[in-house]
């Protein structure tokens, strides 16, 4: 959520972000009740002065022994309206609310303008892309040669985009969970969380999940509200809502799998083969709570934690900035971590890092004390794939593939897998 007191003080700013964004949003609504707000309070300020100074009357009239009756209707009536506008105020704080929700994080300024993912930026590439002596197989029909990859029956039991893993796909995904918390906690000095996977709407809204994404939530049937999530990043964030954490604790790095669950309401025709898009899939995610001296310094931190998961899998990868039309409208500043996919000869997203500055913290008022005292502030915070369990698998599968249809596995893994190779 943005802070109201930016939008009033640089308006023309806010619309120009906006603008970059693709994003038609009246600014003037919320400084028309942002206006409203303040003159409500003034008011209810002045009529409780008044009703105070009325309060006394009565107290002067008791003492000298005088009618009241009118000082007491007086008192009532401020009373009455007193109440009435506080419920205006409140009215009027609960839209004010829901609009700011509907708004955007603002844009770092090294965030490139344009309207989608032909206008992302690429930053660097890593790794050679492996050329082979024959064509190489996508991974859906590698996976269902090795007989590891269950598409039919996945389907069978719960529909379109579900998979059933089996034998070495199922021990390959198995295995790089373990590699990567490993690698994040041992080498990278995140904290292991295992959260919950059903989550409250308040938990999604702090996120930026809600309002927006409801499309693409699963909700669960039954007297409580709860969602299954889409990705860790919701209950991870939302460990510390509500909470004042001392400066002496930044910054605080989790990490955490899960599953995720997702919709996909609106991919109707894309990837409908294979893993690249399913309705569950399997994620490493990666979370940090920073001071916000330390943010943008800390966004390529996390995002250098993602990339060494790649690199020691020996994965080409490249790193993209997104444009401000192709980024999630909590983040600020986004890179995507694309890998090479020899089978589709393209790069596919398989790690996504952002900073979201205050914009979560502020929906879910986590803040921190500073050091040397006053009132507290909102912490930044940051997320990332570290990385897509299921990519990582499509990732492995087309790059390491052979001409006999076996593939090998790359030696940072073999330790987890027990073999070298998984054969037809």
């Amino acid at each position: 959520m943005l802070d109201i007191k930016r939008i009033e003080e640089n308006p023309d700013a806010i619309r120009r972000m906006l603008a970059d964004r693709g994003i038609d949003l009246a600014v003037d609504r919320v400084l028309d009740l942002s206006r409203r707000r303040r003159a409500l309070l003034h008011e209810v300020e002045e009529l409780k002065a008044e009703r105070n100074r009325a309060s006394q009357e009565i107290g002067v009239l008791k003492k000298a022994k005088k009618d009241t009756t009118e000082a007491q209707r007086k008192t009532r009536a401020l009373s009455e309206r007193i109440k009435t506008l506080d419920r205006e105020v409140g009215d009027v704080r609960k839209e004010l609310d829901g609009v700011l929700l509907t708004f955007p994080n603002i844009v770092q300024p090294d965030v490139p303008v344009g309207e989608g993912e032909d206008q992302n930026v690429e930053i660097r590439k890593w790794g050679a892309i492996p050329s082979f002596d024959f064509k190489p197989q996508a991974h859906w029909d590698l996976g269902e040669k090795l007989g590891i990859l269950d598409f039919a029956r996945g389907s069978k039991l719960s529909g379109a985009r579900f998979t059933v893993l089996r034998r070495e796909g199922a021990a390959l995904e198995r295995a790089l969970i373990h590699f990567m918390l490993d690698m994040h906690l041992r080498e990278h000095g995140y904290e292991e969380i295992l959260p919950p996977y059903l989550v409250t709407r308040e938990s999604m809204t702090n996120t930026g999940q809600l309002p927006k994404f409801e499309a693409e939530a699963f909700k669960i049937a039954g007297d409580r509200e709860l969602f299954l999530i889409p990705t860790a990043e919701v209950p991870v964030t939302n460990l510390h809502a509500k909470e004042i954490v001392a400066e002496s604790a930044l910054p605080i790095r989790y990490a955490a799998f899960s599953p995720c669950f997702r919709a996909e309401a609106g991919s109707y025709g894309q990837d409908v083969r294979g893993l690249i898009r399913q309705h569950q899939f399997h994620k490493v995610e990666l979370v940090q709570f920073v001071h916000p001296d330390r943010s943008r310094e800390a966004h390529e931190e996390l995002t250098r934690h993602a990339e060494k998961v790649l690199e020691a899998l020996e994965l080409p990868y490249r790193r993209m900035l997104l444009c401000t039309g192709d980024m999630s409208e909590a983040s600020s500043k986004t890179y995507d971590l694309e890998v090479w996919l020899p089978g589709q000869e393209t790069y596919r997203e398989i790690s996504s890092c952002s900073n979201f500055l205050d914009y979560q913290a502020r929906r879910a008022g986590i803040r921190f004390r500073p050091e040397g005292g006053g009132k507290p502030l909102y912490l930044h915070t940051l997320n990332g794939s570290g990385l897509a369990v299921g990519r990582t698998l499509v990732a492995l599968l087309e790059n390491y593939q052979q001409a006999d249809g076996s593939v090998r596995i790359p030696k940072a893994l073999q330790r987890y897998m027990g073999v070298e190779v998984i054969r037809p």
